[in-house]
């Protein structure tokens, strides 16, 4: 048996939560156009033949300015320390960015070998993505690049080959048919939170926090009350829309991957509520899950 502890770093949007989804071949970890879609360190364990990685998707590192922020910046760099090995994820626009530099840094004080990802190669050129290579391989010795798209599932395989280089012979920590830690609960408000997220526009998803309220085992079908809190009256009505019409679809979209994933049935009851400026807030942040423990 071999293991090793993946933990999968970059700035945000540049496709983490995709890349751990194609490599699951299910998707545990929300993902939107938008930045900083990722809030928590979210586990995501694959199992093959004699081998088990154990990846670790983080939210994106980013200059946070507000208290939730700090939390996840926080928890992408702890998750670094606790890896055997980075998986640095960038897009190839040639050169190396300020905060892929923060993240060098920290790999380098972490003592830790790092993959380069680089993703969406799909949307780029040859020139770019060579020039890309060429500026990272100046400032970091990575035992191995990767360029991929992780949305098409191209370079996924070749991925996990350079990553069973670093796997150590050691007791599998998980049983071989688990994909992830997250509780029903957390899956299901991150769900929530995706199709707010893909459904409005602006700053108002990223004011947004779900919390399960009532998470009800019945024969054949799941009853799941949550609240969506955001930050302002004027952005409760938003979120609603006339006449409901956005919190209805933003409960239809979810109510359909909370089946797919459940397997059943599911009644959504959504509400919506004011909790001023809680991203400002130290301890309503804690209350809303983001717990550095």
């Amino acid at each position: 048996m071999k293991s090793a502890y993946i933990s999968i770093v970059g700035r945000p949007n540049v496709g983490k939560s995709t890349l751990l989804n194609a490599i699951l071949g299910e998707k545990i970890a929300i993902v939107s156009k938008k930045p900083q879609t990722t809030r928590n360190r979210i586990m995501g364990v694959h199992t093959v033949g004699d081998t088990q990685f154990v990846f670790l998707d983080t939210p994106g590192i980013h200059t946070p300015r507000t208290d939730l922020g700090k939390y996840m910046v926080d928890a992408a760099k702890g998750a670094i320390g606790d890896a055997d090995l980075a998986i640095l994820v960038v897009e190839p626009h040639g050169s190396v960015g300020d905060i892929e530099q923060k993240i060098l840094g920290r790999i380098r004080k972490c003592e830790i070998p790092a993959i380069l990802v680089i993703n969406k190669t799909d949307l780029s050129d040859a020139k770019k993505i060579g020039d890309t290579i060429a500026s990272y391989a100046a400032e970091f010795d990575f035992s191995a690049v990767v360029p991929m798209s992780a949305k098409n599932g191209q370079g996924v395989d070749i991925l996990l080959e350079e990553a069973d280089k670093h796997t150590q012979e050691m007791p599998w920590l998980f049983p071989d048919d688990m994909i992830t830690d997250q509780p029903d609960r957390q899956i299901a408000a991150e769900v929530i939170r995706e199709k707010l997220l893909r459904t409005l526009d602006r700053e108002v998803p990223h004011g947004t926090a779900v919390v399960i309220e009532e998470f009800l085992e019945e024969k054949n079908m799941l009853r799941i009350r949550a609240n969506i809190f955001c930050e302002k009256e004027s952005h409760k009505g938003i979120i609603i829309g006339h006449k409901g019409a956005a919190l209805k679809l933003v409960g239809t979209k979810a109510r359909t991957d909370l089946e797919e994933f459940f397997g059943c049935k599911v009644f959504l009851d959504l509400w919506v509520k004011v909790k001023e400026n809680w991203r400002d807030n130290p301890t309503v942040v804690r209350n809303f899950g983001y717990r550095k423990d």
